[in-house]
Protein backbone atom coordinates (compact mmCIF):
# COMPACT_ATOMS: atom_id res chain seq x y z
CA UNK A 1 0.00 0.00 0.00
CA UNK A 2 1.28 3.46 -0.90
CA UNK A 3 2.28 5.63 2.04
CA UNK A 4 1.30 9.29 1.64
CA UNK A 5 4.09 11.68 2.69
CA UNK A 6 3.51 15.16 4.11
CA UNK A 7 5.36 17.88 6.02
CA UNK A 8 4.23 20.16 8.86
CA UNK A 9 5.96 22.65 11.12
CA UNK A 10 5.02 21.05 14.46
CA UNK A 11 3.54 17.59 14.94
CA UNK A 12 1.84 16.94 18.30
CA UNK A 13 1.10 13.33 19.26
CA UNK A 14 -1.75 13.12 21.75
CA UNK A 15 -4.87 15.27 22.12
CA UNK A 16 -5.24 15.41 25.88
CA UNK A 17 -5.01 18.68 27.82
CA UNK A 18 -1.23 18.94 27.31
CA UNK A 19 -1.26 18.32 23.56
CA UNK A 20 -4.27 20.53 22.98
CA UNK A 21 -2.78 23.30 25.13
CA UNK A 22 0.45 23.14 23.14
CA UNK A 23 -1.36 23.15 19.79
CA UNK A 24 -3.64 26.05 20.74
CA UNK A 25 -0.82 28.28 21.94
CA UNK A 26 1.56 27.42 19.09
CA UNK A 27 -1.06 28.08 16.43
CA UNK A 28 -2.19 31.29 18.14
CA UNK A 29 1.43 32.50 18.27
CA UNK A 30 1.76 32.30 14.50
CA UNK A 31 3.17 28.83 13.84
CA UNK A 32 1.35 28.03 10.59
CA UNK A 33 1.22 24.26 10.30
CA UNK A 34 0.46 22.70 13.68
CA UNK A 35 -1.06 19.23 13.50
CA UNK A 36 -2.32 17.04 16.35
CA UNK A 37 -2.73 13.27 15.98
CA UNK A 38 -5.00 11.36 18.38
CA UNK A 39 -5.65 7.61 18.25
CA UNK A 40 -9.04 7.91 20.01
CA UNK A 41 -12.08 8.99 18.01
CA UNK A 42 -12.64 11.97 20.29
CA UNK A 43 -10.07 14.48 21.54
CA UNK A 44 -9.75 15.58 25.15
CA UNK A 45 -7.90 12.78 26.93
CA UNK A 46 -8.79 11.44 30.38
CA UNK A 47 -11.09 14.37 31.35
CA UNK A 48 -13.63 13.16 28.77
CA UNK A 49 -14.56 10.37 31.20
CA UNK A 50 -14.41 12.40 34.44
CA UNK A 51 -17.90 13.79 34.90
CA UNK A 52 -17.23 15.36 38.29
CA UNK A 53 -16.70 19.13 38.52
CA UNK A 54 -13.49 21.00 39.32
CA UNK A 55 -11.72 21.05 35.95
CA UNK A 56 -10.31 24.16 34.37
CA UNK A 57 -8.75 27.39 35.50
CA UNK A 58 -7.56 30.64 34.04
CA UNK A 59 -7.96 30.95 30.32
CA UNK A 60 -10.01 27.78 29.85
CA UNK A 61 -12.61 28.63 32.51
CA UNK A 62 -13.08 27.14 35.95
CA UNK A 63 -15.14 24.59 37.81
CA UNK A 64 -16.44 22.65 34.83
CA UNK A 65 -16.96 18.91 34.39
CA UNK A 66 -14.29 16.85 32.69
CA UNK A 67 -16.16 16.44 29.38
CA UNK A 68 -16.89 20.17 29.20
CA UNK A 69 -13.24 20.94 29.98
CA UNK A 70 -12.15 18.55 27.20
CA UNK A 71 -14.51 20.26 24.74
CA UNK A 72 -13.14 23.68 25.68
CA UNK A 73 -9.54 22.54 25.19
CA UNK A 74 -10.44 21.01 21.83
CA UNK A 75 -12.29 24.12 20.68
CA UNK A 76 -9.39 26.36 21.71
CA UNK A 77 -6.95 24.36 19.58
CA UNK A 78 -9.13 24.31 16.46
CA UNK A 79 -10.14 27.94 16.89
CA UNK A 80 -6.47 28.95 16.99
CA UNK A 81 -5.88 27.22 13.65
CA UNK A 82 -4.34 23.88 14.63
CA UNK A 83 -5.31 20.83 12.59
CA UNK A 84 -6.78 18.14 14.85
CA UNK A 85 -7.06 14.61 13.47
CA UNK A 86 -8.63 11.82 15.51
CA UNK A 87 -8.65 8.08 14.84
CA UNK A 88 -5.00 8.29 13.75
CA UNK A 89 -2.49 5.87 15.30
CA UNK A 90 1.22 6.66 15.20
CA UNK A 91 2.99 3.36 14.56
CA UNK A 92 6.66 4.33 14.64
CA UNK A 93 9.52 6.55 13.55
CA UNK A 94 11.05 6.77 10.09
CA UNK A 95 13.59 9.42 11.08
CA UNK A 96 14.46 11.87 13.88
CA UNK A 97 11.40 14.06 13.12
CA UNK A 98 9.44 11.71 10.86
CA UNK A 99 6.56 9.58 12.12
CA UNK A 100 4.58 6.83 10.44
CA UNK A 101 0.85 6.77 11.08
CA UNK A 102 -2.24 4.94 9.98
CA UNK A 103 -5.91 5.89 9.96
CA UNK A 104 -9.08 5.74 7.88
CA UNK A 105 -7.24 7.34 4.96
CA UNK A 106 -4.48 4.74 4.93
CA UNK A 107 -0.75 4.94 5.66
CA UNK A 108 1.04 8.25 6.18
CA UNK A 109 4.58 9.47 6.77
CA UNK A 110 4.71 12.92 8.35
CA UNK A 111 7.89 14.97 8.75
CA UNK A 112 7.99 17.96 11.09
CA UNK A 113 10.53 20.55 12.14
CA UNK A 114 9.62 19.76 15.76
CA UNK A 115 7.78 16.84 17.36
CA UNK A 116 5.84 17.20 20.62
CA UNK A 117 5.08 13.98 22.50
CA UNK A 118 1.97 14.36 24.65
CA UNK A 119 0.88 10.73 24.96
CA UNK A 120 -0.08 10.96 28.64
CA UNK A 121 -0.21 8.21 31.24
CA UNK A 122 -2.33 5.23 32.16
CA UNK A 123 -3.22 3.38 35.34
CA UNK A 124 -1.58 0.02 35.86
CA UNK A 125 -4.33 -2.63 35.56
CA UNK A 126 -4.87 -5.57 37.92
CA UNK A 127 -2.85 -7.94 35.70
CA UNK A 128 0.23 -5.69 35.84
CA UNK A 129 -0.06 -5.44 39.64
CA UNK A 130 0.20 -9.23 39.87
CA UNK A 131 -2.82 -9.64 42.15
CA UNK A 132 -3.60 -13.39 42.28
CA UNK A 133 -6.97 -15.10 42.33
CA UNK A 134 -9.73 -15.70 39.82
CA UNK A 135 -10.45 -13.58 36.75
CA UNK A 136 -14.02 -12.49 37.43
CA UNK A 137 -16.15 -9.73 35.96
CA UNK A 138 -16.36 -6.55 38.01
CA UNK A 139 -12.69 -5.48 38.00
CA UNK A 140 -11.90 -1.93 36.84
CA UNK A 141 -9.32 0.81 36.76
CA UNK A 142 -10.60 4.32 37.49
CA UNK A 143 -10.74 5.18 33.80
CA UNK A 144 -12.62 1.98 32.93
CA UNK A 145 -15.06 2.64 35.75
CA UNK A 146 -15.76 6.20 34.63
CA UNK A 147 -16.35 5.10 31.05
CA UNK A 148 -18.67 2.28 32.12
CA UNK A 149 -20.75 4.47 34.45
CA UNK A 150 -21.25 7.24 31.94
CA UNK A 151 -22.06 4.77 29.17
CA UNK A 152 -24.81 3.57 31.56
CA UNK A 153 -23.40 0.09 31.95
CA UNK A 154 -24.26 -1.98 35.03
CA UNK A 155 -21.45 -1.77 37.60
CA UNK A 156 -22.61 -3.63 40.69
CA UNK A 157 -23.90 -2.89 44.19
CA UNK A 158 -20.88 -3.07 46.56
CA UNK A 159 -17.37 -1.93 45.70
CA UNK A 160 -13.87 -1.93 47.19
CA UNK A 161 -11.39 0.73 46.04
CA UNK A 162 -7.70 -0.19 46.02
CA UNK A 163 -5.70 3.02 46.56
CA UNK A 164 -5.44 6.17 48.65
CA UNK A 165 -4.65 8.90 46.13
CA UNK A 166 -6.77 11.83 44.91
CA UNK A 167 -7.96 9.67 42.01
CA UNK A 168 -9.41 7.16 44.49
CA UNK A 169 -11.69 9.92 45.80
CA UNK A 170 -12.86 10.54 42.22
CA UNK A 171 -13.54 6.79 41.90
CA UNK A 172 -15.63 6.87 45.09
CA UNK A 173 -17.65 9.81 43.75
CA UNK A 174 -18.22 7.98 40.47
CA UNK A 175 -19.43 4.87 42.31
CA UNK A 176 -21.84 6.90 44.40
CA UNK A 177 -23.16 8.48 41.20
CA UNK A 178 -23.91 4.94 40.01
CA UNK A 179 -25.56 4.16 43.39
CA UNK A 180 -22.87 1.63 44.26
CA UNK A 181 -21.97 1.37 47.97
CA UNK A 182 -18.25 1.74 48.75
CA UNK A 183 -17.37 -0.97 51.29
CA UNK A 184 -13.82 0.24 51.94
CA UNK A 185 -10.73 1.82 50.50
CA UNK A 186 -7.59 -0.27 50.89
CA UNK A 187 -3.93 0.84 50.87
CA UNK A 188 -0.67 -0.73 51.96
CA UNK A 189 0.55 2.71 53.06
CA UNK A 190 0.49 3.91 56.68
CA UNK A 191 -2.11 6.47 57.70
CA UNK A 192 -1.23 10.11 57.11
CA UNK A 193 -2.98 11.20 60.30
CA UNK A 194 -4.67 9.30 63.14
CA UNK A 195 -8.05 10.37 61.72
CA UNK A 196 -7.29 8.40 58.56
CA UNK A 197 -7.96 5.18 60.50
CA UNK A 198 -11.66 6.03 60.56
CA UNK A 199 -14.14 6.58 57.71
CA UNK A 200 -13.10 9.06 55.04
CA UNK A 201 -15.25 10.14 52.14
CA UNK A 202 -18.03 7.82 53.28
CA UNK A 203 -16.02 4.58 53.55
CA UNK A 204 -13.44 3.10 55.95
CA UNK A 205 -9.82 3.48 54.87
CA UNK A 206 -7.86 0.32 55.67
CA UNK A 207 -4.18 1.30 55.90
CA UNK A 208 -1.16 -1.01 56.02
CA UNK A 209 -3.37 -3.57 54.29
CA UNK A 210 -2.37 -5.71 51.29
CA UNK A 211 -4.68 -7.23 48.71
CA UNK A 212 -3.84 -10.93 48.51
CA UNK A 213 -6.46 -12.24 46.05
CA UNK A 214 -9.69 -11.65 44.19
CA UNK A 215 -12.40 -14.28 44.63
CA UNK A 216 -15.48 -15.31 42.69
CA UNK A 217 -16.49 -16.73 39.32
CA UNK A 218 -17.88 -15.54 36.95
CA UNK A 219 -18.59 -12.38 38.99
CA UNK A 220 -16.37 -10.99 41.72
CA UNK A 221 -17.55 -11.99 45.21
CA UNK A 222 -14.80 -10.59 47.41
CA UNK A 223 -11.35 -9.07 47.94
CA UNK A 224 -9.03 -10.99 50.25
CA UNK A 225 -6.72 -8.76 52.30
CA UNK A 226 -3.98 -9.15 54.89
CA UNK A 227 -3.35 -6.55 57.60
CA UNK A 228 0.09 -5.64 58.87
CA UNK A 229 -0.44 -7.66 62.07
CA UNK A 230 -1.07 -10.81 60.03
CA UNK A 231 -4.88 -10.86 60.30
CA UNK A 232 -6.67 -11.82 57.09
CA UNK A 233 -10.21 -11.25 55.95
CA UNK A 234 -12.31 -11.12 52.80
CA UNK A 235 -14.31 -7.99 52.01
CA UNK A 236 -17.57 -9.06 50.31
CA UNK A 237 -18.16 -7.07 47.12
CA UNK A 238 -19.06 -7.47 43.47
CA UNK A 239 -16.88 -4.62 42.16
CA UNK A 240 -13.25 -3.63 42.72
CA UNK A 241 -11.53 -0.51 41.39
CA UNK A 242 -7.73 -0.30 41.17
CA UNK A 243 -6.76 3.37 41.33
CA UNK A 244 -3.51 5.28 40.96
CA UNK A 245 -0.21 3.51 40.21
CA UNK A 246 0.18 5.59 37.07
CA UNK A 247 2.77 4.83 34.42
CA UNK A 248 3.74 7.09 31.49
CA UNK A 249 2.50 5.95 28.09
CA UNK A 250 6.06 6.01 26.78
CA UNK A 251 6.05 3.35 24.06
CA UNK A 252 6.35 5.85 21.22
CA UNK A 253 9.22 7.62 22.97
CA UNK A 254 11.02 4.30 23.42
CA UNK A 255 10.56 3.40 19.76
CA UNK A 256 12.18 6.70 18.83
CA UNK A 257 15.15 6.07 21.16
CA UNK A 258 14.20 9.09 23.27
CA UNK A 259 16.14 8.54 26.53
CA UNK A 260 13.92 7.94 29.57
CA UNK A 261 14.44 9.07 33.15
CA UNK A 262 14.83 6.06 35.48
CA UNK A 263 12.62 7.64 38.14
CA UNK A 264 9.60 8.94 36.23
CA UNK A 265 9.95 6.35 33.43
CA UNK A 266 8.97 9.12 31.02
CA UNK A 267 11.37 11.00 28.73
CA UNK A 268 14.18 12.86 30.50
CA UNK A 269 13.55 16.57 29.93
CA UNK A 270 14.61 20.06 30.98
CA UNK A 271 12.64 23.13 32.05
CA UNK A 272 11.93 23.98 28.39
CA UNK A 273 10.46 20.49 27.78
CA UNK A 274 13.38 19.49 25.57
CA UNK A 275 14.27 15.81 25.63
CA UNK A 276 17.73 14.43 24.88
CA UNK A 277 16.58 13.79 21.29
CA UNK A 278 17.15 16.99 19.26
CA UNK A 279 13.92 18.49 17.98
CA UNK A 280 11.72 16.27 20.17
CA UNK A 281 9.80 17.92 23.01
CA UNK A 282 7.62 16.18 25.59
CA UNK A 283 4.89 17.57 27.80
CA UNK A 284 2.16 16.59 30.25
CA UNK A 285 1.69 13.37 32.18
CA UNK A 286 3.98 11.46 29.86
CA UNK A 287 6.67 13.22 31.92
CA UNK A 288 5.32 12.82 35.45
CA UNK A 289 2.49 10.40 36.05
CA UNK A 290 0.33 11.94 37.18
CA UNK A 291 -0.55 15.64 37.72
CA UNK A 292 -3.84 17.47 37.21
CA UNK A 293 -5.33 18.25 33.81
CA UNK A 294 -4.77 21.93 34.55
CA UNK A 295 -1.06 21.37 35.14
CA UNK A 296 -0.78 19.37 31.91
CA UNK A 297 -2.55 22.10 29.92
CA UNK A 298 -0.36 24.81 31.47
CA UNK A 299 2.75 22.86 30.47
CA UNK A 300 1.44 22.59 26.93
CA UNK A 301 0.99 26.36 26.75
CA UNK A 302 4.45 26.93 28.27
CA UNK A 303 5.97 24.93 25.43
CA UNK A 304 5.39 27.72 22.90
CA UNK A 305 8.51 29.83 23.43
CA UNK A 306 10.98 26.88 23.41
CA UNK A 307 9.41 25.40 20.27
CA UNK A 308 9.41 28.74 18.44
CA UNK A 309 13.05 29.28 19.41
CA UNK A 310 13.95 25.88 18.00
CA UNK A 311 12.01 26.52 14.77
CA UNK A 312 13.84 29.82 14.31
CA UNK A 313 17.38 28.71 15.20
CA UNK A 314 17.53 24.91 15.12
CA UNK A 315 19.54 25.15 18.35
CA UNK A 316 19.47 22.26 20.81
CA UNK A 317 21.56 21.97 24.00
CA UNK A 318 23.65 18.84 24.50
CA UNK A 319 25.24 17.20 27.52
CA UNK A 320 22.75 18.55 30.04
CA UNK A 321 23.42 17.38 33.64
CA UNK A 322 20.76 15.14 35.14
CA UNK A 323 18.78 15.70 38.32
CA UNK A 324 18.42 12.56 40.43
CA UNK A 325 16.85 11.68 43.78
CA UNK A 326 17.76 9.37 46.64
CA UNK A 327 15.29 7.11 48.47
CA UNK A 328 12.71 7.56 49.82
CA UNK A 329 12.17 10.12 47.04
CA UNK A 330 10.92 8.39 43.90
CA UNK A 331 11.54 10.97 41.15
CA UNK A 332 11.96 14.63 40.24
CA UNK A 333 10.62 16.54 37.23
CA UNK A 334 12.06 18.24 35.24
CA UNK A 335 15.08 15.96 35.52
CA UNK A 336 17.63 17.67 33.27
CA UNK A 337 19.43 20.91 34.13
CA UNK A 338 18.79 23.27 31.24
CA UNK A 339 21.21 25.94 30.00
CA UNK A 340 21.19 29.58 31.10
CA UNK A 341 19.43 28.90 34.41
CA UNK A 342 16.07 28.17 32.76
CA UNK A 343 13.32 27.86 35.39
CA UNK A 344 10.57 25.21 35.37
CA UNK A 345 6.87 26.01 35.28
CA UNK A 346 5.73 27.86 38.43
CA UNK A 347 9.42 28.18 39.38
CA UNK A 348 9.50 24.80 41.10
CA UNK A 349 10.35 21.14 40.56
CA UNK A 350 7.84 18.35 41.24
CA UNK A 351 8.91 15.42 43.41
CA UNK A 352 7.29 12.25 44.70
CA UNK A 353 8.06 10.21 47.79
CA UNK A 354 7.39 6.53 48.44
CA UNK A 355 6.77 7.03 52.17
CA UNK A 356 5.44 9.79 54.36
CA UNK A 357 7.93 12.53 55.27
CA UNK A 358 7.50 14.57 58.45
CA UNK A 359 9.85 17.35 59.62
CA UNK A 360 12.36 16.30 56.94
CA UNK A 361 15.05 18.49 55.37
CA UNK A 362 15.19 18.71 51.58
CA UNK A 363 18.75 19.05 50.21
CA UNK A 364 20.17 19.54 46.69
CA UNK A 365 23.88 19.00 45.96
CA UNK A 366 26.09 19.03 42.89
CA UNK A 367 29.70 17.83 42.80
CA UNK A 368 29.86 17.99 46.59
CA UNK A 369 28.50 21.57 46.80
CA UNK A 370 25.27 22.21 48.65
CA UNK A 371 22.89 24.23 46.48
CA UNK A 372 19.75 24.12 48.63
CA UNK A 373 18.68 23.08 52.15
CA UNK A 374 15.33 23.68 53.77
CA UNK A 375 13.03 21.90 56.19
CA UNK A 376 9.66 20.85 54.80
CA UNK A 377 6.88 23.03 56.18
CA UNK A 378 4.27 20.26 56.05
CA UNK A 379 4.25 16.45 55.78
CA UNK A 380 4.70 14.91 52.34
CA UNK A 381 2.67 11.85 51.37
CA UNK A 382 3.02 9.20 48.65
CA UNK A 383 0.85 9.96 45.65
CA UNK A 384 0.86 13.71 46.36
CA UNK A 385 3.19 16.29 44.80
CA UNK A 386 6.12 17.64 46.80
CA UNK A 387 7.69 20.83 45.45
CA UNK A 388 11.32 21.95 45.37
CA UNK A 389 11.70 25.73 44.76
CA UNK A 390 13.99 26.56 41.82
CA UNK A 391 15.81 29.55 43.33
CA UNK A 392 19.02 27.53 43.74
CA UNK A 393 19.44 27.06 39.97
CA UNK A 394 21.62 30.15 39.65
CA UNK A 395 24.20 28.38 41.84
CA UNK A 396 24.21 25.19 39.77
CA UNK A 397 26.85 24.51 37.12
CA UNK A 398 25.19 23.72 33.76
CA UNK A 399 28.40 21.95 32.74
CA UNK A 400 28.84 20.09 36.04
CA UNK A 401 27.79 16.72 37.31
CA UNK A 402 24.43 15.32 38.36
CA UNK A 403 22.38 17.36 40.82
CA UNK A 404 21.29 15.01 43.61
CA UNK A 405 18.23 15.72 45.73
CA UNK A 406 17.72 13.93 49.04
CA UNK A 407 15.90 14.22 52.36
CA UNK A 408 17.39 13.96 55.83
Amino acid sequence: MTRRERTVDVLVVGAGPAGLGAAAELAASGVRRVEVLEREQTAGGIPRHCHHAGFGSGRTGGGTSGPEYARRCTAAATRAGATLRTGITVTGWAGPHTLDATGPGGLERITAQAVVLATGARERPRSARLVPGTRPAGVYTTGELQQAVHLHQHIGTRAVIIGDEPVSIAAAETLRTAQVAVVARVTDRPPALPAALGPRHGAPLLTRTTVTALTGRPRLTGVAVRHQDGRTTTLPCDTVVFTGDWIPDHELARRGDVPLDPGTRGPAYDAAYRTRAPGVFAVGNLLHAVESAGTAAAEGRALTAPVRHHLATGAWPAGLPALAVAAPLAWIAPNLLGPDGERPLHDRFILRTVRQLTASVLVARQDGRELYRRRLLRPARPGRPLHLPAGWLERADPHGGTVRVSVG
